[in-house]
């Protein structure tokens, strides 16, 4: 079965947001803290709020950009997150050590598909990790970018890594109602992750949400 993955990245701060996306189709939603750039950050006080009010059986992703273990498992705790989203890049160790904290939290590392070393930057990420998400963006930039850019990278780079890594993979960047059913054929990813996409003037568009959802759908037939 597909999972789709909507991580709403700019106003998922409301619950009328948050009901919106479970009707239209959601697998999880994904609740942004505190980023080094781009919008929609909420306060951890939010999402913990939210999280709260998520029906059973969808999944609650907390996208944090810490790299410090002690402070990422105080994070993950006091949200009640059902999935990390690691956006920033993390040893293999902080994974281990994260991992026997959070026993009942599945771990899923964000790799920025620059250009083919995220090929191998997946396959050793996968070893410590439930899941890669595939996302566009620069932390090698001055001002570091961790997703939410609302750009496409390389499909072809991220078919490679879907083949290869043995681990469910997210597809994110840059995807909209008219390409998503392209991106799917070609990359065959796990699930996707929408954000910029379905929102006009910045706010959550429930027209683009279900084209999105319908576009994912016929996709995956």
């Amino acid at each position: 079965m597909f999972f789709v993955a909507i991580i709403f990245l700019n106003t998922l701060s409301t619950k009328n947001d948050a009901v919106l996306a479970v009707h239209a189709g959601a697998s999880a939603l994904g609740f942004v803290s505190a980023m080094p750039s781009g919008t929609g950050v909420i306060s951890e006080k939010q999402i913990t709020g939210i999280s709260k009010t998520v029906p059973s059986g969808i999944s609650r992703f907390l996208l944090s950009s810490r790299i410090d273990t002690p402070k990422i498992i105080k994070q993950a705790m006091n949200t009640g997150a059902d999935v990390l989203q690691l956006v920033d890049s993390v040893s293999a160790d902080t994974r281990r050590q994260l991992r026997k904290a959070l026993p009942n939290v599945r771990l899923v590392q964000v790799i920025h598909v620059c250009n083919e070393r995220a090929i191998n930057e997946a396959r050793q990420a996968s070893e410590t990790v439930d899941g890669i998400l595939l996302d566009s963006g620069n932390p090698a930039a001055k001002i570091r970018t961790l997703g939410g850019t609302g750009q496409r990278h390389n499909w072809e780079i991220s078919r490679k890594i879907c083949e290869c890594v043995g681990r469910p993979v997210f597809l994110a960047g840059g995807l909209t109602p008219e390409n998503v059913a392209d991106a799917i054929n070609i990359v065959h990813p796990f699930g996707v992750d929408i954000c910029l996409g379905v929102r006009s003037s910045g706010k959550l568009n429930a027209e683009l949400l279900k084209r999105f959802i319908t576009a994912v759908r016929s996709a995956e037939c």
